[in-house]
């Protein structure tokens, strides 16, 4: 198990090099402040980006605070939500957890979590209803810059393509696993290096494996030329 930790450490290497020369190496900066951060992914879930930011811009726009979120009707929370869909189930989970931080913080905050430990950190946000791996990751990585790695779509999709975890995996299990092999001061920077490249090249219908700079060390991409090989050598 180790000497396979070490091979796909020294894998994640070669793949982050080609990514950082295709992308550049992105410097941490906090795209969203704690709370809002948390409201975005719970927005975020199940949707698009845009659809995202709509959502999370209504709510703003209606309400000129988190406490004012938090005690409004329910119904005009999942009025002002429904760019995101699934507001039924959304409006309640983002009601819940902004009381949820008033009882246990005393008011709405999240600023605890900057010196808690990280493991003390993922599990007490996860105690959370509607917060899974990937959003408490998220928060800790791009609100507190702290040593977490969320797997989205794209990532879970583009690592199980070229072989930094098992395709069987699932992306709850990636989080501990990717972790093990990136370095925790590359936890930002690999993250949204590999969304952009599943974003632009590693699509999840049809990759474009034709332009792909990370050929030389993608399991996926190896077997297709297998298959290629295979079906020429049988015709």
């Amino acid at each position: 198990m180790a000497e396979e930790t070490q091979k796909l450490k020294a894998k994640y290497r070669r793949l982050a090099e080609i990514l950082s020369q295709e992308y550049g190496y992105p410097s941490w900066r906090q795209h969203l402040p704690p709370v809002d951060e948390l409201v975005s992914t719970i927005l975020s879930q199940n949707t698009s980006d845009t659809n995202r930011d709509k959502a999370f811009d209504a709510l703003k726009d209606r309400f000129s605070t988190w406490e004012a979120v938090r005690d409004a009707p329910l119904d005009d929370v999942i009025d002002a939500i429904r760019p995101a869909g699934l507001s039924n189930r959304k409006g309640p989970r983002i009601q819940a957890a902004l009381s949820y931080l008033t009882r246990t913080q005393g008011h709405i905050t999240l600023d605890h979590l900057e010196d808690m430990p990280i493991e003390e950190a993922k599990d007490w946000l996860t105690s959370i209803d509607g917060i899974g791996p990937k959003t408490a990751a998220i928060i800790l990585c791009f609100a507190f810059g702290r040593p977490a790695f969320p797997v989205d779509t794209h990532v879970h999709r583009v690592t199980g393509r070229v072989g930094l975890i098992d395709r069987k995996t699932s992306a709850e299990q990636a989080h501990g696993i990717l972790e093990e092999i990136v370095p925790p001061e590359d936890y930002y920077a690999f993250h949204l290096q590999v969304i952009r490249h599943g974003r632009q090249v590693c699509h999840a219908r049809k990759p474009a494996c034709d332009r792909c700079t990370l050929q030389q060390d993608c399991d996926y991409f190896d077997a297709i030329i297998a298959d290629s090989k295979n079906a020429n050598s049988g015709s």
